[in-house]
């Protein structure tokens, strides 16, 4: 599958495809069970042209459950996963278990410090639109790969501020509204799975600009380059968006100038 908007916003990765299977594709990658990870480094190996997935067992970490469509993995988070996102739960960390969790995340002390307080954190949980994925494996493929007889839920863009302009313009290019594209907190995870899951789930989808989790961005950083944030759409939007851009704006003077500029940067840079 290939793709007219990755071409015209000269990507330097491949979009991503994510899709849903009860299959791991043949040489996937994957975590080890009960490996910490974080499921946004297989996205970048996607983007760099490897096929990869994760299940319930494999995503990586406890995030990643929900994030992914695994279900709730919030409930039994231990300390409070309300602690864990605001203000640190130290009482917990005085015990045994909590010693031990701690030693391979720090932040169960003094918490992330992401939302002011647990009251606030839990209805940040509270709102996010959890769900349990009808699929054994949520995969992840360079859109170049999906076969002609897949269909993708999400197609994810890794891109700069350039290009992440050219994608917001187009998006509401043949909309009525100008809202369009949204930029909601959260995980890295739940901005290209749960959050465009549900956008899928509308008459008038919305894409996500994601990466904007710090915690995510340890990882991407590295990988992709610290100027790259995510771009989901839901993927009947990214139909509308590829049928859209020939004859837009990615057709003329003004874009083929910030290109220019943009280049010409990096090339001094």
């Amino acid at each position: 599958m290939q793709s007219n908007i990755a071409r015209a916003i000269r990507m330097k990765h491949s979009p991503v495809a994510v899709l849903w299977s009860d299959e791991k594709p043949e040489g996937a990658l994957e975590f080890k069970e009960g490996r910490w990870a974080c499921v946004m480094s297989l996205v970048t190996s996607a983007a760099k042209g490897k096929t990869a997935a994760c299940s319930r067992e494999t995503v990586g970490c406890k995030g990643g459950i929900s994030g992914m469509g695994f279900g709730s993995a919030y409930d039994d988070f231990p300390g409070g996963i309300e602690y864990f996102l605001s203000y640190g739960n130290p009482d917990f960390c005085k015990t045994e278990a909590g010693r031990r969790m701690a030693e391979s995340m720090p932040d169960m002390d003094k918490g992330e410090r992401y939302v002011k307080t647990p009251e606030l954190a839990r209805k940040f949980i509270e709102a996010l639109p959890i769900c349990d994925i009808p699929a054994k494996y949520v995969v992840f493929k360079p859109l170049e790969s999906v076969a002609d007889d897949e269909i993708p839920r999400t197609v994810v863009f890794l891109v700069n501020p350039d290009q992440i302009s050219a994608l917001i313009v187009l998006a509401n290019y043949g909309r009525e509204t100008t809202d369009n594209v949204i930029a909601p907190m959260g995980a890295g995870c739940q901005q290209i799975g749960i959050l465009p899951y549900k956008e899928a789930e509308s008459a008038h989808p919305r894409a996500i600009i994601g990466l904007t989790d710090l915690s995510a961005r340890k990882i991407t950083n590295r990988a992709v380059g610290k100027d790259i944030l995510s771009f989901a759409v839901p993927y009947a939007m990214f139909r509308e968006m590829e049928d859209n851009a020939e004859g837009s704006f990615l057709d003329r003077d003004t874009w083929a100038e910030v290109m220019e500029i943009s280049e010409g940067l990096g090339d001094r840079g």
